[in-house]
């Protein structure tokens, strides 16, 4: 059998001062021997790594027939240089890209045998930067079986968004031969992704309409008290209407609207799909509104007096209501605070006109 060497810079800074004879000026003398697959032997001294991991600190202290024999230690099944840079390790916590990029798989399940946790932590992370397709099923098995969550959620994710590559890979093709759990796991993933996907996407839609139904409310609330390019209360000079506001767009629209439901002549007999809309916009405007004696929009002090015969609505449109007015104070909050304070105070002017 071969037997590895320490380095000379590591008997030179020696990690553990408890092992380190003053006298000599290097390390007191090996009492363990580590095997390698390979059949080599890796010098080593029993205290530091019985104080660096508590399952080779149970392999030392286990009963030996004879009391002088040597005390060896297997280490199997993964490359004799991975287990050199594991050992070095329990010296000195360091290791290197390089080591990393040939050792990172092995490292991370000798640290999860030995439990070693700063190792397992640094190659877990290592090996989160050096996922590729090629290799992310293989590591996707190993952070199952060691226990880390982080790697396994983030392997997960790549295969996810790349499923259609890593079909074709051999790891893959592995996988489905001999672990069908872990296949169907990943599916399962996947189907799940997608569901959180589409459901995020129509909260994303139904947020975007509520945001929508709230700019009008702002809207109608603005053309009635202030007016805008063409319409505006029926007590205003329609050469002061004011040009063109910061939300004109909607504004365009809803006066398009305004016009045509007062023109209507089909609007008496529910006939009309638009009419029907402006109807149910001063409904939802009635229902938002918290001054309907000082309001100026049409039909919001009826609607309410409605509404409490009725003894309130029914309960999709308080749903709805409810809507709108998140939306409204999420988009008031996304707002900078320069803008917010200028519409607080343009709000206040507002106001003092209805007053």
């Amino acid at each position: 059998m071969s037997t590895i060497e320490f380095s000379d810079e590591l008997i030179r800074n020696p990690p553990f001062s408890d092992n380190f004879d003053q006298s000599t000026g290097g390390f007191s003398e090996v009492d363990v021997q580590i095997i390698t697959s390979g059949g080599m032997r890796i010098p080593a001294h029993r205290s530091i790594l019985a104080s660096s991991s508590p399952v080779l600190e149970s392999i030392i202290d286990r009963p030996r027939k004879h009391r002088s024999s040597e005390i060896t230690i297997p280490i199997l099944g993964v490359p004799c240089d991975a287990v050199a840079v594991f050992i070095r390790f329990l010296y000195r916590p360091m290791c290197t890209e390089e080591e990393m990029d040939k050792y990172g798989i092995h490292l991370l399940a000798l640290s999860h045998v030995f439990l070693v946790p700063h190792l397992k932590q640094r190659s877990a992370k290592a090996l989160i930067e050096r996922l590729t397709i090629d290799n992310v099923v293989d590591v996707l098995q190993l952070a199952r079986l060691c226990d880390t969550p982080d790697l396994y959620l983030k392997c997960m994710k790549m295969i996810s968004s790349n499923f259609k590559a890593v079909e074709y890979t051999e790891g893959w093709k592995f996988l489905q031969n001999h672990d069908p759990w872990l296949e169907l796991k990943i599916l399962e993933f996947i189907d799940e992704t997608e569901l959180r996907k589409k459901k995020t996407r129509r909260h994303r839609e139904e947020q975007s309409l509520y945001l929508q139904l709230s700019e009008a409310m702002e809207c109608l609330e603005h053309i009635c008290t202030e007016g805008c390019t063409s319409v505006g209360p029926h007590d205003m000079d329609p050469s002061k209407n004011k040009g063109q506001c910061s939300k004109f767009a909607t504004c365009q629209g809803l006066q398009i609207l305004i016009r045509h439901f007062a023109t209507c002549k089909r609007r008496a007999n529910g006939g009309c799909s638009r009419c029907k809309r402006m109807w149910q916009l001063f409904r939802l405007h009635s229902s938002i509104c918290d001054q309907p004696d000082l309001c100026r929009v049409p039909l919001c002090r009826q609607f309410k007096l409605k509404a409490q015969v009725k003894k309130g609505d029914d309960a999709r449109w308080r749903l709805l209501v409810r809507k709108v007015i998140s939306a409204k104070a999420i988009s008031s909050l996304s707002l900078p605070k320069r803008k917010r304070e200028e519409e607080a105070t343009d709000h206040l002017g507002v106001r003092s006109f209805c007053l």
